[in-house]
């Protein structure tokens, strides 16, 4: 009979996390940012070695604290086990932590024609058609993950800045990672958001000759639009909004939580808020803060 984790000294305070995703997303990437911040780290371990591998790092009391492990379709048992073998371990008190990354159909094929790799389901299909199936064997897995990261945009330096800020704020029982995404319409609303808000309505910027070229996050910027009563009357509905919500999404487990603030441009209203958001919740959760389109903006 398996020993429940609880019992298991050297798991008690442990972090597992599993790195999964699509081909070509970064996991390779984030395993290395990882394995800088102290995490054991394997690549490639066949699901059925998962169990013995936690059953192994329990025994070494205070030696294996933090472990993270790449696994995916590679792996032929993978797709075919995994539920069952993560259900299992749930059960005995093992707290996974299911990193997910993906990436949109056009970084995908831009990343393999670069590197020339070969993806593991385009040997007998185009790439296309592999990067689709892939997706969609996927769909299952990606809803199980404790977090979503969507890397279309990232560079190598990105996605490694991104890890460390992710994996280095919310240990196991610590307050739930939140972060604020500012991002443009008019380039697609991203995919990891948890909870999106449309700013579009407010007074835009854009249209001020003097704004016009300026940042969400300089002050001129703030004091435009906070001159404008329904700017004041939104942060305040919004605050509140999320007052009430964030506490609820903890309470049910959610060990991380992206808001995504999204204008016409990415540049001034979405920026602005986000940085006032975080300004606001800062001292209440572990905050991250991105702004995905504004070095595209024009």
């Amino acid at each position: 009979m398996p020993i429940a984790a609880e019992d298991k000294p050297g798991l008690k305070n442990s972090r597992i996390v599993v790195i999964t995703g699509l081909s070509g997303s970064g996991k390779s990437t984030a395993s290395r940012a990882l394995e800088d911040m102290g995490f054991f780290c394997v690549d490639n371990l066949p699901i059925a070695l998962l169990p013995t591998l936690l059953e192994l790092s329990s025994a070494s009391v205070g030696e294996y604290t933090k472990i993270a492990l790449v696994m995916d379709l590679r792996e032929k048992e993978f797709l075919r086990t995994y539920r069952e073998v993560f259900d299992r371990l749930s059960a005995e008190g093992y707290q996974l932590e299911i990193l997910f990354l993906e990436a949109s159909d056009d970084a995908l094929v831009r990343r393999y024609s670069q590197t020339r790799r070969t993806h593991p389901l385009a040997e007998e299909q185009s790439l296309g058609e592999g990067i689709r199936q892939e997706r969609e064997m996927l769909v299952p897995l990606r809803s199980m993950a404790t977090l979503v990261v969507d890397t279309s945009t990232y560079n190598v330096h990105e996605l490694q800045l991104a890890m460390r800020e992710l994996f280095s704020q919310r240990p196991l029982g610590r307050k739930m990672a939140l972060t604020f995404l500012s991002f443009a319409y008019s380039r697609g609303i991203p995919q990891e958001a948890d909870l999106v808000i449309d700013v579009r309505f407010l007074p835009n910027p854009y249209f001020v000759e003097a704004l016009k070229d300026l940042p969400g996050s300089d002050p001129q910027i703030h004091d435009f639009l906070m001159g404008h009563q329904e700017t004041q009357d939104f942060l305040s509905h919004f605050e509140n909004l999320l007052a009430y919500l964030l506490p609820r999404y903890e309470r049910e487990g959610k060990a991380y939580l992206t808001v995504a603030i999204g204008c016409t441009g990415g540049r001034h209203r979405s920026v602005a808020v986000a940085e006032k958001m975080k300004s606001l919740f800062q001292n209440q959760f572990p905050v991250r803060l991105r702004h995905r389109d504004l070095k595209n903006s024009a």
